[in-house]
């Protein structure tokens, strides 16, 4: 099926109200990298991936990995939306005996490929996909989102280095820049720009968007898919809390649910965009 520009943002912006709803019963979770993530779930699960709800292990699916797994409302949010699961099943989240956990785990959870959690991993898991779907012939292409702050692991770079050297061009993947980290902003704990300077450097193609503008992100995409030799990093310019007023820009929500008053208010604006 193919969904409009219209219908793909009102699909995330369905995402977001999930979001505040499972973190806000849930009194725990990660809100804020949550919905500036939104956009890019969406346009990845109904625009741009080959993938079946129904069929989950279909070998010829694209594979995306969560890098940056504490933003688990987001996906679980988005799995549910695209039909892996009920969506009845979004309030359990972080409840004892739920799939869904607090960080993605693979075997419970439909659609979940890597189990992650532990920062910086995601990209060298991403490698490792990309190979074996390499030596196996597959025109299968791995995706991978990473949180900006995440990029102060080393394992990052390890992972950007040997991509480049395998020239891995089936490799899409992701920054989240909203330039917020659970302790503030990113340029006062360890600068990371130039950012697109540093990805070139380790022979990335690179491309940077507004991480909000759905067809800007399609493009990119596509974009990604034609560029060969090289693996792809598109750099997301985004607002952390993105789509409810006192949480845009907000670090405080990096890791905080919203209390009863401020999930009203939050799903009160977010309820004119679905």
């Amino acid at each position: 099926m193919e969904y409009s520009v219209e219908d793909l943002s009102r699909i995330a912006y369905r995402i977001r109200m999930h979001v505040i709803e499972m973190t806000s019963r849930a009194g725990s979770g990660h809100p804020g990298g949550s919905l500036s993530s939104a956009e890019l779930m969406t346009a990845l699960y109904f625009g741009v991936m080959k993938h079946d709800p129904k069929n989950p292990a279909w070998d010829e699916r694209d594979k995306f990995v969560l890098s940056k797994g504490h933003v688990a409302p987001v996906l679980y949010a988005t799995l549910a939306e695209a039909g892996y699961f009920s969506v009845e099943t979004l309030p359990t989240l972080r409840k004892i005996g739920s799939i869904l956990q607090g960080h993605p785990v693979k075997g419970k959870v439909p659609g979940v490929e890597m189990s992650t959690g532990s920062l910086g991993q995601g990209l060298s898991m991403s490698c490792g996909m990309a190979l074996a779907a390499r030596l196996d012939k597959s025109d299968s292409r791995m995706y991978c989102l990473l949180g900006d702050g995440e990029l102060q692991s080393g394992q990052v770079w390890e992972a950007a280095m040997l991509a480049g050297h395998y020239k891995l061009d089936n490799i899409t993947a992701f920054i989240d820049r909203n330039h917020l980290q659970i302790t503030g902003d990113t340029e006062k704990a360890i600068g990371l720009d130039p950012l697109a300077d540093k990805w070139k450097a380790f022979r990335w193609n690179v491309i940077e968007i507004d991480g909000h503008c759905m067809k800007s992100i399609i493009d990119a995409c596509k974009k990604a898919k034609k560029f060969k030799g090289m693996p792809t990093m598109i750099i997301l310019n985004t607002i952390k809390g993105k789509g409810v007023s006192f949480m845009e820009g907000n670090a405080d929500f990096h890791g905080k649910a919203c209390k009863p008053d401020e999930e009203e208010k939050a799903k009160c604006e977010l309820r004119g965009h679905c």
